[in-house]
């Protein structure tokens, strides 16, 4: 079956076509998502079975003061994708965020949890989520905290700040869910292929930590001294875009559509460590 993934280029988007066998992938300077007659007629075009939508605006503080521009890319274009999908009749597979959650829960927020986003990124996401769950094929598909082998993210960083300080300062005030790029491509294959219902799907892997928990299983794993990171908090950097305190998400749905949850995130970054660590 054919797919179709914009974003191609990114974490997420290269783990995936390197997944599918058959796989139009265009990069963004080949395909804007934001010109609605260039997304219809790429679906007019290959009529891909399914479509996962992995392009977005994904710088955070920047939002704060382009939150017009980040709602083209992470809202208004869905409603294009989307009514390129039902045209076609294609399965759509939507990457949205934690960040749709305001932070405040003291147990994880289940796919159906109030939404309450506290920065502008977060409610340009939230808008697309909308776009999507108004078609009876989407699905979306909230993920956090992803690292990959591919483009900048926290763990990559952690492995470049071991060789370059003795010491670094990570905030422990902030809780989430580690997610491997990885284990996040085969499980949204599995989801799309599967016939499940439509709708929210919460794709983290299991358990959480803090951003300095997270630090310290990197330099564990580099063969450091993990004591080599130090704790901090969330006012000693301030950013302009507000973080929620806590993301943790759950995953009931999965067993609910008969599939199996991703795993533990401490599984999951030893798992990709070969692909991660320094040569």
């Amino acid at each position: 079956m054919t797919w179709l993934v914009t974003g191609a280029g990114g974490m997420l988007g290269a783990d995936l076509v390197a997944r599918l066998d058959d796989v139009v992938a265009p990069k963004r300077d080949e395909l804007d998502i934001t010109d609605a007659a260039a997304v219809r007629e790429a679906l007019r075009r290959h009529r891909p079975l399914v479509v996962v939508n992995c392009a977005a605006w994904t710088a955070v503080d920047d939002a704060e003061t382009h939150e017009d521009e980040a709602l083209a890319v992470n809202g208004t274009a869905l409603e294009a994708i989307t009514a390129g999908c039902e045209e076609i009749g294609a399965r759509l597979v939507h990457l949205s965020t934690d960040y749709v959650f305001d932070g405040t829960a003291e147990a994880p927020y289940p796919e159906g949890a109030p939404t309450g986003p506290i920065n502008a990124y977060g409610r340009t996401k939230l808008a697309g989520e909308r776009a999507v769950l108004g078609y009876g094929r989407g699905y979306v598909v909230r993920t956090a905290w992803l690292y990959g082998a591919h483009g900048n993210n926290f763990v990559r960083t952690m492995v470049r700040l071991a060789a370059e300080r003795e010491t670094v300062e990570v905030v422990d005030d902030q809780a989430g869910q580690p997610t491997w790029s990885g284990d996040l491509a085969d499980r949204i294959i599995a989801l799309a292929g599967s016939g499940a219902p439509a709708g929210v799907y919460h794709g983290t892997n299991g358990g959480w930590t803090s951003w300095y928990g997270l630090a310290r299983e990197v330099f564990a794993l580099l063969g450091l001294a993990p004591d080599r990171v130090r704790p901090t908090t969330s006012d000693r950097f301030v950013r302009p875009a507000p973080r929620p305190a806590s993301s943790v998400l759950g995953h009931e749905r999965w067993a609910e559509a008969g599939l199996t949850p991703m795993r533990d995130w401490r599984q999951a970054l030893h798992a990709a460590w070969p692909v991660l660590r320094p040569s």
